[in-house]
């Protein structure tokens, strides 16, 4: 367009107006369409990562150590149930063999009331992996409770192998009585050889019976003196044992128990929680603890009446629980015919503890040293 002067406007782009203000007006109702926001965005240290769980960044060889520590210091078997239900790499590492073989024996005081198929293969696996204390128990279990006479005295022998003081003296009782055979089958040189290496490793009832054996010539040449120093040395290692035991620290023991009285038959009158194990000596002290193995059998027994079947009955010693596995096995006690024992042993201990008080006439079976039928074997026992 010119105007008077000659001049003229530049020409406008009209096609570059429009279509920048179309683009300004759709800008606008787009931002109107939806609703104001503001994002930030995040840094790196806003972001949350995942925690991981230090325990499982742990060796296995480590773990393994640490449960096989717990498990040799288990005092009961819920110590070292209540780990295997943790969670699932502690059940696996927990039946490791080398955990399994170092478990307690108060790993495996199973309740009898508690017996189980599961209780069964737990034992079993602990004994597959060479511990010998399930070994014992197990063995002692199958032998008497579930009649599996020679798997029972396998898994014993496999523990009487390794040193296993219990399982020698087991199998020496077995040996003594014929357990499981006829009367043919006993074999009494066995059974002191037996007693001789249990009485070498400490074990103080083996100590005990080869001392009868010696002082009655019972399955070796008869040698009094010598008996009668074992008897001796089974009291006082019987006297040892509990003071130094945990139980005894725990326990308050009176000052009458450990005092010596010169009229040791005065013990005889004792009542309650006295035990007098020591009465020959004037001194009272209390009864040894039941191996696990021992308190299973007698639970067992005790749920189903008391007897192990028909015509048989139970050692009368309470902390022995062995059974007859045959009619008359046992022996009796020839004064009053109401006790039975499955060792000299055991009808020592009871001796001291209840039938002292019980049995009558007992004057009659008493030296002048106050020695009574604890040591006098062939006078009070004899066989039915």
């Amino acid at each position: 367009m010119r105007t008077r002067t000659g001049l003229s406007y530049p020409q406008l782009q009209p096609n570059t107006f429009s279509s920048d203000n179309r683009h300004r007006k759709r800008t606008h109702h787009a931002a109107a369409d939806r609703p104001f926001c503001r994002k930030r965005n995040k840094l790196s240290s806003d972001i949350k990562t995942p925690i991981s769980d230090l325990f499982d960044s742990l060796p296995d060889d480590l773990v393994i150590s640490i449960l096989s520590n717990l498990s040799s210091a288990a005092s009961s078997p819920s110590d070292f149930i209540n780990i295997l239900l943790t969670c699932k790499r502690l059940n696996s590492l927990g039946l490791n063999p080398m955990v399994l073989s170092r478990a307690s024996q108060k790993t495996f005081a199973i309740r009898a009331r508690n017996w189980t198929e599961s209780a069964h293969r737990f034992l079993k696996q602990c004994s597959d992996a060479g511990n010998v204390e399930a070994c014992y128990t197990l063995g002692m279990i199958r032998f008497y409770c579930l009649q599996n006479r020679g798997s029972g005295a396998s898994l014993m022998a496999k523990a009487a192998i390794c040193s296993h003081a219990p399982a020698l003296y087991s199998l020496a009782v077995i040996q003594f009585n014929g357990s499981g055979g006829s009367k043919n089958d006993k074999d009494l040189r066995a059974g002191v050889a037996l007693c001789a290496r249990a009485a070498f490793l400490g074990h103080i009832d083996a100590l005990r019976e080869l001392g009868h054996c010696l002082q009655d010539g019972y399955g070796v040449r008869q040698n009094i003196t010598e008996g009668r120093r074992f008897l001796v040395q089974a009291n006082a290692r019987e006297l040892a044992a509990v003071l130094s035991s945990e139980a005894a620290s725990s326990v308050v023991v009176s000052r009458s128990c450990l005092t010596w009285n010169p009229h040791p038959s005065h013990h005889r009158h004792v009542t309650g929680s006295g035990c007098p194990l020591l009465s020959d000596f004037g001194c009272n002290i209390p009864a040894p603890v039941a191996h696990p193995a021992s308190q299973f059998l007698a639970e067992w027994f005790e749920a189903r009446g008391g007897s192990p079947g028909h015509g048989l009955r139970l050692c009368s010693h309470v902390g022995c629980g062995r059974p007859e596995t045959r009619r008359h096995e046992f022996r009796r006690c020839s004064v009053c015919g109401a006790v039975n024992y499955c060792s000299r042993a055991c009808q020592a201990l009871d001796w001291k503890l209840r039938h002292k008080m019980d049995c009558a006439p007992v004057e009659r079976w008493l030296d002048d040293n106050g020695d009574g039928g604890a040591d006098v074997d062939d006078d009070i026992m004899d066989e039915s």
